[in-house]
């Protein structure tokens, strides 16, 4: 699927739910190093102050990050909200690993989630992936996760 064709149709209704997803550029597993997964992390609640959105369950995996994001009101869209995490910690990670270039895939999955959507459902699934992954054998083992519902 392109970008374009990601971005077509897409809103960003104040005090609505998204489930976003996200890739590193080529899939490459920049957050299996502890030092740059906490980097990112840090710029999620940085996100929320600046944008005033609510990262309510997100998890990041080495390549790739889940969450399921509320926005507040209208002085902040979905893409800059996005855009804003993806740049600032590819802007970090970049420092620290004493380079620059690309991140992150230049575009970003969303989905609006309806009313009767089970929020607790939808958390528990972001934050399994790293089971599904074979990554732990329980979700306390891993750190890079965090749930308003969990």
């Amino acid at each position: 699927m392109s970008w374009n064709d990601l971005r077509k149709g897409r809103l960003s209704e104040p005090n609505r739910e998204y489930f976003i997803t996200f890739n590193t550029l080529d899939k490459i597993p920049y957050f299996n190093d502890f030092s740059l997964a906490h980097l990112f992390c840090q710029q999620i609640e940085a996100n929320q102050r600046h944008h005033k959105c609510t990262w309510l369950t997100w998890v990041l995996m080495p390549d790739h990050f889940h969450g399921l994001v509320k926005l507040k009101n209208h002085s902040s869209t979905l893409p800059t909200i996005v855009g804003n995490l993806k740049g600032t910690s590819a802007f970090k990670v970049n420092k620290h690993l004493k380079r620059s270039g690309k991140l992150w895939q230049p575009s970003f999955y969303d989905r609006a989630l309806r009313a009767e959507e089970d929020r607790l459902h939808i958390a528990r699934y972001i934050v399994a992936n790293p089971l599904r992954k074979g990554l732990v054998k329980s979700v306390k083992e891993y750190p890079f996760w965090d749930s308003f519902y969990l």
